[in-house]
């Protein structure tokens, strides 16, 4: 896996003409995989502001190639919506930047605790998830489409120090 290095951070909101083609992505990507999708701009746009929340873009030549959000879930848990990559930039690590960006500023305004639910048919979430210290609230061993959507934690060290 090469690890990209030649992007920003842009932090903005989910209402950005910018992040439109990442969210219409993740949009078919998700109504492919389970016939309905709920994307970011079905929530209120403040939920995402600071200081409860953020949403950022990973840019790579002014082009958003990744993305995510938190929102506040309660006064010590950030819930995580949506991270995503762009498919033409996968498999570049691109993900685990997107998570360790929203876990330091979540750490940073004070969250103790990140809450996320992944869907039963992305296999690729729940072991990005796996591979990043998340623990499972569910039984790992069951047939995923019989839980739902699959919960995870991970408590945060609130002293993250910033690269």
């Amino acid at each position: 896996m090469t690890f990209a290095l030649s992007v920003s951070v842009y932090r903005t909101t989910t209402t950005d003409p910018l992040a439109n083609p990442l969210l219409d992505e993740l949009t078919h990507e998700y109504t492919t995989r389970y016939g309905a999708s709920e994307d970011l701009r079905s929530y209120p746009a403040e939920e995402f502001l600071p200081p409860r929340g953020t949403f950022l873009l990973l840019l790579e030549q002014g082009r958003p190639v990744a993305g995510g959000a938190y929102r506040r879930y309660d006064e010590h848990t950030a819930e995580l919506k949506r991270i995503w990559t762009h498919s033409e930039h996968r498999r570049r690590g691109l993900a685990r930047r997107v998570l360790d960006e929203l876990e330091r500023d979540a750490a940073a305004r004070g969250y103790s605790r990140i809450f996320l639910t992944t869907g039963p048919r992305q296999p690729e979430a729940k072991g990005l998830y796996l591979a990043t210290g998340y623990r499972p609230l569910f039984d790992v061993t069951a047939d995923p489409e019989s839980i739902g959507p699959l919960p995870f934690e991970k408590h945060l060290d609130l002293e993250i120090p910033t690269p």
